[in-house]
């Protein structure tokens, strides 16, 4: 490991201080007679005694090594890390929604309830569906709530025993996550030696006990399901629904809806299709469009016109309650709203059709010199395998961790599953041709780096601040907190 630069705490100098405030301040009174003791510190931590100049040094220099969209690219598969449009950013801003209080009264914030409403009808013409609500504040947080949707329909008509959601082995992790955590089983069904979802094996598979199949279409392999209409009326058939995972929702906008695939409860992911920021933890948002049938168990409050007033219609018997504080995420929802009035509907078009051609011309250069599990055209994302240099004592996760040198997020890796060493790549519609160009060279340059040197890729980092670090011990044993030495 070589040698880091000492760390703020290490730059401890006694006497040297930051910071300095009237000796009288509070005018001399005792700060213990008015705050409860059990409030007080009984000794002074131990804490650095730093310049104000080293510590503004200290936290510009760590926030130089954050990497995001702004700083460069992040072909992150699934996730679709885009740029984020900083005007979207200004318009959120705006103090009308900025500093609009969650409790104020309905009458004051019509303007705030007409942009959901609004934004409802929108995100119900782009999808099919009938009927959204933008409460959940992640993708998963709108699996949970789709799901617990479907579990209250079923249970009001009276269908107590479907309790199986059926998930193809391809799927993202949170599907049986999302469907364990409501109280359901999973079920996996195969994937054909297309990529695509084995339609006999799910003929065999649905049952009395179906209560949905969930996936999402393009899938993650970044392949269109073209049997999706008969998988809708072999679920359907068996009295199940279909759950649709939005995360791959930026490859079909404007070109196929998921309402006339045959879905019932989708969700999208703002913080990825609609260009909100994304990552970091949140804020997201995951709104769950549903048909007409399971309208009436949408989380509460549901924002209704009346004459030219908007209200929170909390009178929804069937409605399985409310699933995030106040009205979810609404800074997110004003971004994704600004950049839909932007892109227009040829706009929003226009972004799957660039994503299609980006991810397709990396993956026609980059398929000779890495192994390409499904040699087909993809759509926004496509899958690549390290097999081969695996094989020539190189790792994906040692592809990866060479990425960072040349200053690229590496892709996603080790998914899906069905693919092994697998590298998923989705270079995004807001990327340019140089870009695409100088990634490509340098996904070339490290498969021959593996070819003629192997360690020069094993031993990445080189360039960081960290090399190679234990992972296992830092996801199981991790040190959250800086701890004084004694």
């Amino acid at each position: 490991m070589r040698e880091q630069k000492k760390l703020i705490f290490e730059m401890s100098t006694p006497g040297r201080v930051g910071f300095s405030l009237p000796e009288d301040d509070f005018t001399g009174i005792e700060v213990s007679s008015y705050l409860n003791s059990d409030y007080l510190r009984q000794e002074e931590p131990n804490l650095p005694e730093v310049s104000e100049v080293d510590v503004v040094r200290h936290f510009t220099t760590l926030s130089s090594r954050n990497f995001g969209v702004d700083s460069g690219f992040y072909p992150l598969g699934s996730c679709t890390m885009k740029y984020n449009p900083k005007v979207n950013e200004d318009v959120a801003r705006y103090s009308g929604f900025a500093l609009a209080h969650p409790f104020q009264p309905q009458e004051t914030v019509q303007g705030n309830l007409k942009l959901i409403h609004w934004m409802d009808q929108m995100l119900q013409e782009i999808t099919g569906m009938d009927r959204f609500t933008l409460q959940p504040a992640a993708g998963a947080h709108g699996e949970l709530t789709g799901l617990m949707i479907i579990k209250a329909f079923h249970r009001n008509n009276g269908d107590t025993e479907r309790i199986e959601v059926i998930v193809p082995d391809s799927a993202h992790g949170t599907n049986p996550a999302s469907a364990a955590m409501i109280g359901f089983k999973t079920v996996e069904i195969p994937s054909n030696a297309r990529g695509l979802v084995d339609l006999e094996a799910l003929k065999n598979t649905v049952s009395e006990k179906t209560a949905a199949l969930m996936l999402t279409n393009p899938n993650t392999l970044g392949l269109f399901e073209n049997e999706i209409l008969e998988m809708a009326e072999v679920v359907h058939k068996a009295g199940g629904l279909l759950y649709y995972d939005g995360a791959n929702a930026n490859a079909i906008l404007g070109k196929a809806r998921p309402g006339d695939m045959g879905f019932d409860v989708l969700h999208l992911n703002l913080h990825k299709t609609f260009a909100t920021p994304h990552g970091g933890g949140g804020p997201g948002s995951g709104p769950v469009g549903v048909k007409t049938e399971l309208i009436p168990f949408l989380p509460v409050p549901v924002i209704e016109k009346l004459d030219d007033r908007y209200y929170m219609d909390v009178e929804r018997p069937l409605s399985i309650g409310k699933v995030k504080n106040c009205y979810g995420n609404f800074g997110v929802v004003v971004k994704a709203f600004a950049y839909i009035l932007a892109m227009g509907a040829e706009g929003l078009r226009l972004t799957s059709e660039d994503a299609v051609l980006n991810a397709n011309y990396l993956k026609e250069i980059l398929k000779e010199y890495y192994e390409l599990p499904y040699d087909q055209v993809c759509k926004h994302e496509f899958v690549l395998s390290g097999s081969k240099q695996k094989k020539q004592g190189a790792s994906t996760l040692d592809i990866a961790k060479r990425l960072i040198d040349y200053k690229y997020h590496p892709p996603t890796i080790y998914f899906p599953l069905i693919v092994k060493e697998a590298i998923m790549i989705e270079p995004t519609e807001t990327e340019g041709k140089e870009t695409l160009d100088a990634f490509a060279e340098t996904m070339v340059k490290i498969a021959k780096e593996v070819e003629q040197n192997p360690d020069t890729v094993t031993d990445a980092p080189l360039t960081t601040a960290v090399g190679r670090l234990d992972e296992v011990t830092a996801a199981r044993t991790p040190i959250l907190k800086w701890q004084p030495e004694d």
